[in-house]
């Protein structure tokens, strides 16, 4: 099952923690999940069970530094000392080769949350030819001046304190904004969703919510300024499926509008294949929404891979 974990060593010298659900029936594609910051790939197990009754092989692992990935260089809440966004993907890469060598021919869609579709995105525009699909969820890629701001600071805490203990300021900048824009909160995590279950699991899960360090928001902020580049985008094959979705009382996407922004570049960038949905009623985590607020996000993200792994089968590459 997709909660058992098993390990794949990467070459980045990391031990990755992944996980694996079967496509039920025939298969179609493969799914590849890049989770969120502060989380791990167990929470997705409902996702990639959805996503394999629709006849997708689904593997997710934990990025460094999250968790039960164990790395030398990279303890809980840092990618690695130095050049994080490269160890990260080549371990992207070892799942994505590793997947394809146990079901050799069929397409690979890729999808990221939040923190994961900021390193879906590098990854496509460093390893285009080894994906067929790429989906982007309530990821950022519009900070603007807030996002520049925040480099300063980061470089202030890194200059006066290190880049190997957390940040004592960005937390308060994120994860906390997001939480007091919710009128009548309950939790500081209600930003997450509406479904309170999910919220609380989310705050009782060790490997959840933890303090990130400044090494890993440094990278995080210079992979988000990258990914929207004009640069960055023009590395990616104009004919690319893209997937993005994002909800309209999302904080952390400034309500959706960061999703739409996004999608405009890409059009500008002369991407054929955009599909952009931002859902009304949604917070962040579309995906732990209640059920039916999630179901149709699924179900539509699921009809939309379905459309374009069978396009690419019938492309002359893959007859």
């Amino acid at each position: 099952m997709f909660s058992e974990a098993g390990t794949l060593k990467s070459p980045s010298g990391a031990t990755l923690a992944l996980r694996h659900e079967p496509a039920r029936g025939e298969a179609s594609g493969i799914l590849l999940l890049s989770h969120g910051l502060a989380e791990h790939s167990v929470r997705y197990a409902d996702f990639a069970a959805c996503m394999a009754s629709e006849g997708f092989h689904v593997y997710a692992h934990d990025h460094r530094g999250h968790g039960f990935t164990t790395a030398p260089d990279a303890p809980r809440g840092q990618f690695a000392p130095r050049n994080g966004i490269a160890r990260v993907i080549e371990d992207m890469r070892a799942v994505r080769d590793y997947a394809a060598a146990r079901h050799p021919g069929l397409p690979i869609v890729l999808f990221g949350h939040s923190m994961g579709g900021l390193l879906a995105l590098a990854f496509a525009q460093n390893h285009a030819a080894d994906i067929d699909a790429l989906a982007v969820w309530n990821s950022n890629f519009e900070p603007g001046l807030a996002g520049r701001v925040a480099q300063i600071v980061l470089a202030a805490e890194r200059m006066l304190k290190g880049s190997d203990v957390p940040s004592g300021i960005l937390p308060r900048l994120t994860f906390g904004a997001w939480g007091r824009s919710i009128a009548g909160r309950r939790t500081e995590f209600d930003w997450l969703s509406h479904d309170a279950a999910e919220v609380d699991a989310y705050v009782a899960d060790p490997l959840c919510g933890f303090d990130v360090n400044v090494s890993m928001w440094i990278d995080i902020f210079a992979v988000t300024f990258a990914g929207a580049s004009a640069d960055g985008l023009a590395r990616l094959p104009k004919s690319l499926p893209i997937h993005l979705a994002g909800g309209d009382e999302d904080p952390a996407t400034d309500c959706g509008r960061a999703t739409l922004a996004f999608a405009e570049r890409l059009k500008k960038s002369r991407l054929e294949d955009v599909t952009t949905i931002v859902y009304r009623g949604l917070r962040h985590e579309t995906l732990k929404e209640s059920r039916a607020l999630r179901e149709p996000a699924i179900d539509a993200f699921a009809c939309w891979c379905q459309r374009v792994v069978a396009e690419r089968r019938r492309a002359p590459e893959h007859a």
